[in-house]
């Protein structure tokens, strides 16, 4: 007999198409799947694992997962971008952009992020990284090795390296433009659709494969079309950052006399099967459009607040029929702080009465599980995906529902165990095969080497201290 039960204080379940809270419940698992969800199972079992004051919910699905060192933390309290690396001066284009990583090093920084999702309760993972320090895309390798360690490390993952047909380029003044490299934009797409084919299913079908052209403002209509057409045939989701800065909406204007979303449909390329971080600065005919075609918004407060934005607004969004996922996208992954931000940004916008804590709480399991076409995730109910995250509770002051506990006093760092495909991916905060300290050393020391190039990318190509200037003065004494 291969089944395991699980017990807790708390148990987020789901009937009739809602999540429901079990006080004292039970989850039972069989093999890769949920067998039962309640609060008590009558049935034999062969191994029983109580987790006392903790809540047992369905892992998260994070739709625009951090799969890489995250360098928009640089940018926290150093501005403007085009004066910090964030965008290639011209000087910098024009020697050659290269890759700032060796292979070894990407490889090691997908399997160092996926195991902090795993840390923060995120079973189901679309990894996202930065391009500004890479020499144009993502390559196909270090995805066949991001794959492996997806596998080794029990993630479930949808994966697709990220291209584009153009990259932004900043002068002096800080004038951005963009140019464009057409014929490397669709080899990416084609070694893309290569790896897509060769790794969909695999890993027991934890492993899927999507596609990921870059920034809206850099790609052609020809590449998204072409995108389109093939994540369509496949039944694979795209996912493209749109409506996220004020630098996007002008060059979408200069080039195609429109905004992002709108022009995402008159070229023909907007689907269901669309995730699109951020809308922070969509229009009122972009999220129209978005819920015309049943496309899915992917909210990262956190990163977005860090900067000084927010979703105007989360309720909206819901209110005109459209499916909002949620995404981390930035350091720490930390899903429970992305919900508490959520909360109270969207209050700021709309006023506290605007959303409840449960409504957030859907979009980081749900609502995910809706972007991707899977009614087998985002949910502890029989014959769903094993995909589980115990938050311990034991070491705060509770409220009397485990959601609001969760939404004013957790974070990633409660999450205690982790299950995904019926498998115990993390115990005790422990995952086999990773020594947490070790990484950590190596992923600073990595980082520490990236900000040492930073001038090679910045305009002006000044010394690091002007880059990132420090809170206080060093004392010498």
């Amino acid at each position: 007999m291969n089944r395991t039960l699980l017990s807790a204080r708390w148990v987020i379940g789901h009937e009739d198409g809602c999540h429901v809270v079990y006080e004292d419940g039970v989850v039972v698992i069989e093999g890769t799947r949920v067998l039962h969800v309640g609060r008590r199972f009558d049935g034999e079992v062969a191994r029983r694992v109580d987790y006392g004051e903790a809540v047992i919910s369905p892992g998260f699905v994070d739709l625009d997962a951090l799969s890489d060192l995250d360098t928009t933390i640089l940018g926290y309290d150093n501005g403007p971008a085009w004066k910090k690396g964030r965008v290639w001066p011209e000087s910098y284009v024009a020697r050659g952009p290269y890759e700032m990583y060796s292979a070894e090093e990407l490889a090691f920084q997908k399997r160092f992020a996926f195991a902090q999702l795993i840390r923060n309760g995120i079973t189901t993972a679309l990894p996202i990284a930065s391009l500004f320090y890479r020499a144009w895309g993502e390559t196909v390798a270090e995805f066949d090795a991001a794959a492996h360690a997806a596998e080794d490390l029990g993630l479930r993952v949808y994966l697709g390296p990220a291209y584009r047909t153009g990259g932004q380029v900043t002068d002096t003044a800080g004038t951005i433009r963009a140019v464009y490299d057409a014929p490397r934009g669709l080899q990416g797409l084609q070694d893309a659709a290569e790896f897509a084919k060769r790794i969909d299913g695999t890993a027991g079908g934890r492993i899927r494969a999507m596609f990921a052209p870059d920034r809206i403002e850099t790609c052609t209509g020809e590449l998204l079309r072409r995108t389109q057409a093939l994540a369509s045939e496949m039944g694979a989701p795209v996912r493209q950052h749109c409506c996220q800065s004020p630098t996007e909406l002008r060059l979408v204007q200069e080039q195609h006399g429109t905004t992002p979303i709108d022009w995402l449909d008159r070229v023909g390329a907007l689907g269901a099967n669309w995730l699109l971080p951020h809308g922070t600065h969509a229009s009122e005919r972009d999220l129209a459009l978005i819920a015309q075609h049943g496309a899915s918004l992917v909210h990262c407060p956190l990163v977005s607040a860090r900067h000084g934005g927010m979703l105007r607004s989360f309720p909206a969004c819901r209110a005109r029929g459209i499916n909002v996922g949620l995404g981390t996208d930035t350091w720490p992954p930390d899903m429970i702080l992305n919900m508490q931000i959520g909360m109270m940004t969207a209050r700021l916008a709309e006023g506290h009465e605007a959303l409840r804590s449960e409504e957030m709480f859907d979009a980081a399991t749900l609502g995910g599980a809706r972007a991707l076409g899977r009614s087998d995730l985002g949910r502890l109910a029989p014959g769903a995906c094993a995909d589980i995250a115990v938050i311990d509770l034991g070491r705060t002051l509770q409220v009397p529902d485990p959601v609001q506990s969760l939404m004013t006093s957790a974070s990633g760092r409660d999450v205690r165990d982790v299950w995904i495909d019926g498998r115990r991916v993390m115990t005790d905060r422990k995952i086999p095969g990773c020594d947490e300290a070790a990484d950590m050393a190596r992923a600073q020391a990595q980082f520490d080497g990236l900000v040492a190039k930073y001038p090679d990318r910045t305009a002006g190509h000044p010394p690091v201290t002007e880059i990132f200037r420090p809170s206080y003065a060093r004392s010498e004494r």
